[in-house]
């Protein structure tokens, strides 16, 4: 029976816990706040995160240290925000991940004005996991769906495709479908891009433009991800496929998507912390627009979208001039 370690206590971690439930396998489950673990112990439900969906408390063993959670598995899944990863990690050896597969349920990177890492090599970096045994879970995928048992669809990546495909299996069940592909650094970057789209969206929505104006906004948006993700790794990827263009679309109109949700509040007038303080989860757009405007600092991309966001989260740009000059470098 394999053994599955995962990091995170939010939304998507809750998610991944109902689809492997429908497996034969161990559950191991990180989660710090021991007065959660009591709570989904007696009643079978996260009382922070999608409360609606039962868990199999009888298949999972609770940990509240990471470390331990990680020795009692033999793969680990990282389901934690971005900006979280580093402080929920501390005082992990690279040991303790030696011949371990490592699965990143993460749709972010590691803020860092020096590395901007994307997750996969971060655990290369700092934990010497090679890209062989990293794989990459993308969308489209709401964790709100998955717990409703909607059909949805994963795609798995690994340089190493049999790798991508043995975790895929694990994932697959009556209500997800997956796919394979050995493209972790385009379906990472794109994830993490689809966020930052997501932002714009919801902030243009909130100054009043229609759907006419989305639909153009997405259909430049996908062009400028293709744009940075060939730069940054050149290979032959088909961009409209479901991990790219499917994951952008979802979160740019979804009302499950957490960052279109506070890019609405910015785009009605709130201020980035009275928008963060609004929501009880993390919309990881802003921290990702940081992480690619100063990544794009050595690729000099063409991201008018990005930069437009960057400016009015980092730089108290104001929304309705930056985005009516944004919309005439649109095609």
């Amino acid at each position: 029976m394999k053994k599955i370690g995962i990091i995170g206590s939010g939304s998507w971690a809750t998610a991944i816990i109902k689809i492997l439930a429908e497996q034969q396998v161990e559950l191991h489950w990180f989660i710090r706040r021991q007065e959660v673990i009591n709570h989904i112990q007696q009643f079978h439900h996260n009382p922070d995160y999608i409360s609606s969906a039962l868990l199999p408390v009888s298949k999972i063993q609770f940990h509240t240290t990471a470390a331990s959670c990680i020795a009692a598995a033999d793969w680990i899944i990282a389901a934690t925000p971005s900006a979280f990863l580093r402080n929920s990690l501390a005082g992990v050896t690279p040991d303790a991940f030696e011949n371990k597969t490592v699965i990143s349920a993460i749709k972010g990177m590691i803020p860092d004005p020096d590395e901007n890492l994307i997750i996969a090599e971060y655990f290369k970096k700092y934990f010497a996991v090679p890209f062989e045994k990293f794989v990459v879970i993308s969308g489209p995928c709401h964790a709100e769906e998955v717990a409703l048992e909607k059909l949805s669809y994963l795609t798995f990546s690994c340089p190493d495709t049999a790798q991508a495909a043995a975790v895929a299996e694990l994932f697959t069940c009556r209500f997800i479908h997956t796919h394979v592909t050995e493209d972790i650094f385009g379906t990472e970057l794109s994830a993490v891009m689809k966020n930052i789209i997501a932002v714009a969206s919801g902030i243009c929505h909130g100054l009043g433009y229609g759907d006419n104006f989305q639909a153009v906004l997405v259909a430049n948006a996908i062009q400028e991800i293709k744009r940075f993700v060939d730069a940054v790794h050149p290979i032959t990827r088909d961009i409209n496929g479901s991990a790219y263009l499917g994951d952008l679309l979802v979160t740019a109109y979804s009302q499950f998507s957490r960052n279109r949700a506070f890019g609405l509040m910015i785009g009605k007038g709130y201020s980035v912390k009275a928008a963060q303080l609004e929501m009880n989860m993390i919309a990881e757009g802003y921290y990702s627009v940081k992480c690619i405007y100063e990544a794009n600092l050595k690729y000099k991309v063409e991201l008018p979208i990005t930069e437009a966001v960057y400016r009015i989260l980092y730089e108290q740009a104001q929304p309705a001039k930056l985005i009516a000059s944004m919309t005439k470098q649109l095609r």
